[in-house]
């Protein structure tokens, strides 16, 4: 019988380890992947096991400076002031980036096994998640440390390596390519690796692309990308026959009236059907950002989610809190120990990367582009169902007249633009989603700190792409300007 080994990805290898100990381990204690079987354990490697969320939250308009003391580590103080993070630790976009492609390089073998087997059907739904997980690691990768894709320039940005063979040396030449490459991979992964997904094989559906996640991601993709048509497409696949409502989260009945330990325990719970892909990822982003210096501020809060809505009535968002700061409940830290009877160990946030309610924003941002303002209208009142304290469609139903009223303007399409934007704000308060549509419409952004002082950082600014790790100037790699 073949042997197929694991390699792990050299660009997440020189932030994980040192050369000399990978060049250390015995060459013949290596995994071997040779059954079907072990290619689906694999696969389960094959997502970033670290958290985009504390940089791009800290980055983002949803924070500011809550209250005087002593500034919190470097991972968590240098993103709120927009500075390069050298640290390689928890939390840091060097840790992400490493993670990314250590799930790429699981993605790889995967493939590269799954080739050597011989293919066929029989091994099809590996091979397709391995695709759409490969797609989805570069797809964070080229949107945080690269230009964020513009069809204008695309073509010349710089992109970051899209990493499709095994690696079996150290220090590997990688040619960054551009931005529009970067994209082609991944629509051509994308494409080819959704209608191979089966939902069957799965133990645990929600920590896999399933077919409604990988759809989630198709539409999330071509939102990036401009292709509204397409968006519709996937987004309606997610939808399906009975519509978005029945797989969302709700508000009104079930959190708002929750205690705090109840909601942040069933917020990412993989019973919980709004939530279409699930990571287990290595953070300590639950135990800090409720008491965080640097966060949703009670004025920011209270802006945001109590200043009402434009169909009338109040949101029913559980907000807890005090004068330093206000948050949302959604990451409960589960701590794992080294060993039974020690008292150290590393902490672990489930996140939700793909859910219901995005898609639905989704759809009802790229029918807007489309022309189709009633359809666009229909997701919103569907979303404002579900979150609208006492919601009563007699009242509360959005209409065009109501919503240019509330931003008192006549322009219907950049109001309804605003009030999409302005739902997802809210809607993924301290997931670092809003980082991103602060890149894609090309918002300043500033932070307002208690001496009074502020920054800004302008619509343009280079320090919008992440820096990327200073270890890939080993691989050829050229860092982002600045």
């Amino acid at each position: 019988m073949k042997k197929f080994i694991l390699y792990i990805s050299t660009l997440s290898l020189l932030m994980m380890t040192g050369c000399d100990n990978y060049l250390d381990t015995v060459p013949d204690n290596r995994t071997e992947i040779n059954t079907p079987e072990k290619i689906s354990e694999l696969l389960v490697t094959a997502y970033p096991q670290a958290s985009y969320v504390p940089f791009c939250e800290l980055m983002s308009d949803n924070v500011s400076d809550n209250f005087q003391g002593n500034a919190p580590s470097p991972i968590y103080s240098k993103p709120y002031f927009w500075e390069d993070v050298l640290q390689i630790d928890t939390d840091s976009p060097h840790s992400y980036w490493a993670a990314c492609y250590a799930a790429i390089a699981a993605s790889n073998q995967a493939l590269a096994s799954i080739k050597a087997l011989g293919g066929g059907a029989s091994l099809n739904p590996q091979k397709g998640e391995a695709l759409v997980a490969r797609a989805y690691a570069h797809f964070m990768l080229v949107n945080l440390f690269a230009k964020f894709y513009d069809a204008t320039t695309a073509a010349t940005d710089l992109g970051i390596p899209y990493v499709t063979e095994v690696e079996t040396v150290v220090n590997k030449q990688y040619d960054r390519k551009t931005v529009a490459y970067v994209y082609d991979m991944i629509e051509k992964d994308l494409i080819e690796g959704l209608p191979l997904i089966k939902d069957q094989v799965y133990e645990s559906p929600a920590y896999h692309f399933t077919q409604m996640a990988a759809n989630a991601f198709a539409s999330r993709f071509y939102l990036y990308k401009k292709d509204y048509a397409k968006v519709v497409q996937y987004a309606d696949k997610v939808a399906g026959s009975g519509g978005f409502a029945a797989n969302m989260r709700n508000w009104n009945t079930n959190y708002s009236a929750k205690s705090f330990t109840v909601i942040r325990t069933e917020y990412s719970k993989s019973t919980e059907k709004a939530n279409l892909l699930l990571a287990e990822t290595s953070s300590y982003w639950g135990r800090y950002w409720a008491g965080q210096r640097y966060g949703l501020s009670e004025t920011l809060g209270r802006d945001i989610y109590f200043g009402g809505s434009p169909s009338g009535g109040s949101f029913s968002y559980s907000l807890f809190g005090n004068e330093r700061g206000v948050y949302l409940p959604k990451f409960n830290e589960y701590f794992v120990r080294v060993s039974p009877s020690s008292n150290i160990g590393n902490g672990y946030n489930m996140v939700p990367l793909f859910t219901t309610e995005e898609v639905l924003f989704n759809r009802a941002e790229a029918n807007l582009y489309l022309g189709n303002g009633a359809a666009c209208l229909a997701d919103l009142n569907t979303f404002l169902s579900l979150r609208i304290a006492s919601y009563n469609p007699a009242s509360h139903t959005l209409t065009t007249a109501k919503n240019n009223a509330w931003y008192g303007t006549t322009n219907t399409g950049g109001a309804l633009l605003q009030t999409i934007i302005n739902f997802r704000q809210m809607e993924f308060m301290h997931e670092g989603l809003r980082w991103f549509d602060l890149l894609r419409y090309k918002i300043s952004v500033t932070h307002d700190n208690q001496d009074g002082t502020s920054q800004t950082l302008a619509a343009d600014d280079k320090r919008k792409v992440l820096q990327i790790p200073q270890e890939s100037i080993l691989a050829g790699m050229p860092l982002n300007p600045r």
